[in-house]
């Protein structure tokens, strides 16, 4: 009887419960807070993560119809262009006119000017699917702020004057290089192109990667590094959970 009671009092079959238990709970705050970076932190993951290849490489995936998520790099280039007031080759532009409200900025219009463009490297060109292109925009921004009551022809009726107001631009030159991200394919109008798909954005940056996902996290930091220690920890909690148990079963 005392040997029975000690072994129902032995806490060793508990313990790697708890540590499984630690591991799901920081696991679910860490992809909590991660949802509420936005689609800035997904963006910034994705380009962290995803291999680059050849624009010829690109190309060929795209003819053979394989389904893979890849990033290429070389610099933009089009048969058509149109200048802008520092007289700049674009190939996009993009505006934003937002206002502040106390969840953030909101968009309250936009405005878009693109031509066919594609990234090429050597002799190799690919075309990019910019109709598709949303969030995964990267690039430095032109921004003006002010407030609501400076712009009241551009802003919705009744719109208290001190509300804080910025206009964003982003442009994509042809004398920029990129880096592109997304699923080769073979359009039957345009050939060989870059997309979405595979479950996630055509990405564009004219930055490099780190200072891309730089300027994605700014602000957030902080947030940032507690989900990557949330998600480190919940991870290594339950794998130590796991590996006590398997031990302990075998003892």
């Amino acid at each position: 009887m005392l040997g029975r009671t000690a072994r129902l009092c032995d806490d060793r079959p508990v313990i790697p419960l708890v540590l499984v238990l630690t591991g799901v709970v920081a696991l679910a705050a860490g992809t909590l807070l991660l949802r509420r970076l936005g689609p800035g932190a997904r963006i910034g993951r994705i380009i962290a993560a995803t291999p680059v290849v050849a624009v010829a490489r690109a190309r060929e995936i795209a003819i053979a119809g394989r389904s893979r998520y890849v990033g290429v790099g070389g610099r933009i280039d089009a048969e058509e262009e149109f200048l802008d007031e520092n007289e700049r080759p674009l190939v996009l532009r993009r505006s934003r006119l937002e206002l502040r409200s106390p969840r953030g900025w909101t968009t309250v219009t936009s405005s878009r000017e693109q031509k066919p463009f594609e990234i090429a490297g050597g002799i190799e060109r690919l075309a990019v699917d910019a109709d598709v292109l949303d969030d995964g925009l990267v690039v430095l921004t032109r921004e003006s702020v002010g407030t609501a009551g400076e712009i009241p022809d551009l802003v919705p009726e009744g719109t208290p004057a001190g509300t804080p107001a910025r206009l964003r631009i982003e442009i994509l030159s042809t004398v920029d290089h990129a880096l592109v991200l997304g699923v080769p394919v073979d359009d039957p109008e345009r050939g060989p192109m870059l997309t979405a798909g595979l479950g996630r954005p055509l990405v564009l940056t004219t930055l490099e990667p780190a200072e891309a996902m730089r300027l994605l996290a700014h602000g957030r930091q902080g947030t940032t590094r507690m989900v990557t220690g949330l998600l480190a920890a919940g991870a290594v909690a339950i794998a130590a959970g796991v590996a006590w148990a398997v031990v302990d079963a075998v003892i």
